[in-house]
């Protein structure tokens, strides 16, 4: 509920600090004393048009807070915030700020973190429900008027939403199977060369980077043929260098024994004969690995190239080629297969449309039941809210399929004729503020089980009005302010008897400066301040009598 008000140079107001409680508080004073500021004040933290005017005269800028204090965060107000990324801890105030530049610029604050204008508006209905002359928000705005009913009905709609989306989202799945088919069987054909033309290749994967290998390997024993050829005509025959060291060695072999140094020069010998056979095995070994045939190269080169022209083709890897087979195997599958799965699916939609068209069907006689037992209700309370001419309807009109969604199948709107003969019409058709505004109190009495806004404000409900029927208004006010809060604007003093505070709305001239100022009444104060409203200017003691009298009574 809205705790604390502070407003900081709004037109007539310089300096305002108001505390409300639950219950009903209402707010009164003369006429022209400033009641309409509050609201307006009110307005701006609740998202309104920011209006330079509002900035009071050789002033800057100019601010309003308000205050809201719950004992659990409002789901929506807790999901927009989150949304947001702007964290409460449980319990702590929200705190909602706009300041207003006097050259049109404005800023919102939610518990001194900027948001956006759009966030404050988003949020106000589950924070202030105000109902003023020319009001478009609430009970007013038929946006709402399907939730309220069905609330009032006890209607499962969180079935229904179920039914819708699982209808919705098998038509999605056969949409995609049918636009996948049709596309396939567009290019049948062309999927048809494609694969034949890959599986006469037959692509695995790893093969490129094989064959590249093999093919660099046979290459480079291509080039180097010919030396190896040269190499190893020097290492063979007679006259090789390693005949001619064997031969040394055992010429060697038989004076060694003369000499110490010609034993190590056998020495050494035997070791250039042991590494120069080493060498020429080694030389054997490489020719051998070098070996090709050119018929395997050319094998190899033509395989490499099919396959990466074929890779280009399809704009892919060569490693991707096996997947491309499967993907157009996959396809040609679908054609095939195709039929029989839009056949399963086409049953899924008709079985999930049945389903929901009878539980809209079923949500539909709900509603018009619903629909009857709130006309009564609301007729009941028009009689002695002076509204006994009107009649109020609720209009429960079956859509076309298209217009079909997750709350069912119908439209809801909440229309009056305020005269005998006249056309029903939406509430925002009344010409007349304090009709409008009976008409929402006597909806909001109808549906007073039904939940709402954390704080309603009825702005002069009582326009018009006075003796019993202001009583009655001020006996609803009551009944619904209970257990919650509620805040009136009232010049009748039949309605500001039955409010549980009161403030007095002040405005004051020093000849130089216009100030209104707001005091929370004291039971004395109350006793003077609806005194004057029963009599004027000048307070009377029979108007003060009157006044206990009414006072009296709650």
């Amino acid at each position: 509920m809205l705790t604390r008000l502070s407003i900081r140079n709004i037109v007539l107001i310089e300096a305002l600090d108001l505390e409300f409680s639950n219950g009903l508080g209402v707010l009164t004073g003369e006429t022209g004393a400033g009641k309409s500021i509050l609201l307006d004040a009110l307005g701006l933290v609740l998202g309104n048009r920011a209006d330079s005017g509002l900035v009071r005269g050789g002033e800057e800028r100019a601010s309003v807070t308000a205050t809201f204090e719950f004992a659990r965060l409002p789901k929506g107000v807790a999901d927009a915030l989150d949304e947001a990324q702007i964290e409460l801890e449980p319990g702590e105030p929200l705190l909602i700020r706009r300041q207003l530049r006097a050259d049109g610029g404005s800023k919102a604050f939610i518990n001194d973190q900027p948001v956006g204008v759009a966030l404050l508006r988003m949020i106000a209905p589950l924070l202030v429900e105000l109902h003023g002359q020319h009001d478009d928000r609430g009970l007013v705005n038929p946006r709402g008027h399907l939730q309220l009913l069905d609330r009032y009905a006890g209607a499962d709609t969180q079935e229904m939403a179920r039914l819708y989306r699982r209808w919705r989202e098998a038509e999605a799945s056969l949409a995609s199977v049918r636009e996948r088919v049709a596309s396939a069987a567009e290019e049948q054909d062309l999927l048809l060369a494609h694969l034949t033309e890959l599986t006469a290749l037959e692509p695995v994967a790893g093969e490129e980077a094989r064959l590249a290998d093999a093919r660099a390997t046979m290459q480079k024993g291509e080039k180097l043929a010919d030396e190896l050829e040269e190499l190893r005509s020097l290492w063979d025959g007679s006259d090789s260098p390693l005949a001619a060291l064997r031969i040394a060695a055992r010429r060697l072999d038989r004076i060694a024994q003369e000499h110490p140094l010609l034993a190590d020069a056998l020495a050494a010998i035997d070791r250039a004969v042991i590494e120069a056979g080493e060498a020429e095995d080694k030389l054997r070994a490489a020719a051998e690995a070098l070996l090709f045939d050119p018929a395997a190269l050319e094998a190899a080169e033509t395989r490499l190239f099919d396959l990466r022209a074929i890779a280009r083709k399809h704009r892919c890897e060569v490693d991707a080629l096996p997947a491309k087979m499967r993907e157009f195997r996959a396809a040609l599958d679908m054609i095939e297969g195709g039929e029989a799965e839009l056949d399963a699916l086409e049953a899924e939609v008709r079985e999930a449309r049945a389903e929901f068209e009878a539980a809209a069907a079923r949500l539909h006689e709900q509603r018009l039941a619903a629909a009857g037992r709130l006309d009564a209700a609301v007729a009941a309370e028009l009689v002695p809210l002076k509204l006994d001419a009107a009649r109020f309807r609720t209009r429960v009109d079956a859509l076309p399929p298209e217009r079909w969604s997750a709350a069912g199948a119908d439209a809801v709107e909440f229309l009056i004729a305020t005269n005998p003969g006249a056309d029903f019409a939406p509430l925002t058709k009344i010409a007349s503020g304090g009709e409008l505004s009976r008409f929402i109190l006597a909806l909001k009495v109808a549906l007073a089980e039904e939940g709402g806004a954390a704080t309603v404000i009825f702005d002069e409900i009582d326009r018009g009005v006075g003796g019993a029927v202001a009583s009655a208004i001020g006996e609803r006010l009551a009944r619904l302010a209970a257990g919650g809060q509620m805040l009136v604007v009232t010049h009748s003093p039949q309605v500001a008897a039955k409010g549980d505070h009161q403030y007095l709305i002040h405005k004051a001239s020093s000849g130089i400066v216009t100030r209104t100022s707001v005091h929370l009444l004291d039971t004395q104060g109350r006793q003077e301040e609806i005194a004057r409203m029963l009599s004027g200017a000048e307070i009377t003691a029979e108007a003060r009598g009157q006044a206990d009298r009414l006072l009296a009574r709650l």
